[in-house]
Parts: C-alpha cells; structure tokens; sequence
C-alpha cells in the first residue's frame, strides 16, 4: 500500500506552482486547457527560451524581424512588453537575436536566455498573460475576509 498526500493549490502566482507542484492543470476563464507534470508543457515550449523586451514604438519591427529568422512569431506578452523565442541553440540563438535586432534597427530594452517557466507556457497555451488578483483594497476588503 503506497502512502502519500495530495495537495490541491489554485494559484495565478505561476512561479509558486513551478516551485512547489509536481503536476499542474492550466485553467482559462473557467476551463481546464492542459494537464501535465510541470515539466512537460515547458519542454514543449523548448529547452531554452530567450526574453526579449523592446518598447511600443519598435514591437511590430520586432516581431516581424524575429518571424524572418525563426519562421514564427514570438510569443507576445504584452502585460510585461515581453517577446519570449524558443532558442534551440542556446547561446547562439541569443546572438541571432541581438544580430537581427541591429539589423532591424530595434533598440533591445533587456535581453536574457533562460529556461521556460509556467508563466511563458501559460502565454503559449491561453495566448495571453496570467492576472494574479488585484491587492485587497485595504480595510473595506479586510472586513469581508473576517
């Protein structure tokens, strides 16, 4: 007999789900989208991905650079002004991205290699950013809690 606890956490705080759960299920506006171990949806996504953040005024030139070199748009987080690529080569897929940003003539806010988390699979799965709820509106939504 195999003993063991179950835990059920509903979070949109995805790094905290990426840190303490085993499998995960990803639920939008109310439906369950994918179900897996918390690795899987991210080894989808591809072992590295590279983050790319530019601003407004240059985003379409960037996307539309990107899809040049990968054959695909970028995800778009455009909560967080982010472009996040799949980078199958790792560090060489970061310079091909520098490169054709030059080329492109697209000023890079911040740049960063990095492997996937939940979050850029929630982008990847719903195709927007995950919400965590607004802060409590201090004592008015305090009192309802009590």
């Amino acid at each position: 007999m195999s003993g063991g606890t179950t835990l059920l956490l509903t979070t949109q705080y995805l790094e905290e789900a990426d840190f303490l759960a085993d499998a995960i299920g990803v639920i939008d506006h109310g439906r369950l989208i994918a179900e897996s171990t918390s690795d899987s949806p991210k080894e989808a996504i591809g072992g590295v991905v590279v983050r790319l953040e530019v601003d407004d005024e240059h985003c379409a030139t960037a996307i539309a650079a990107i899809n040049d070199l990968t054959g695909a748009d970028p995800l778009h987080d455009e909560e967080r002004g982010l472009l996040v690529i799949p980078a199958g080569e790792g560090s060489r897929s970061l310079v091909e991205v520098v490169r054709v940003m030059e080329d492109a003539s697209v000023p890079i806010l911040d740049i960063e290699l990095h492997k996937p988390t939940l979050d850029d699979v929630f982008l990847s799965l719903t195709g927007h950013a995950a919400k965590p709820d607004s802060a409590p509106d201090d004592m008015q939504e305090r009192e309802v809690a009590r």
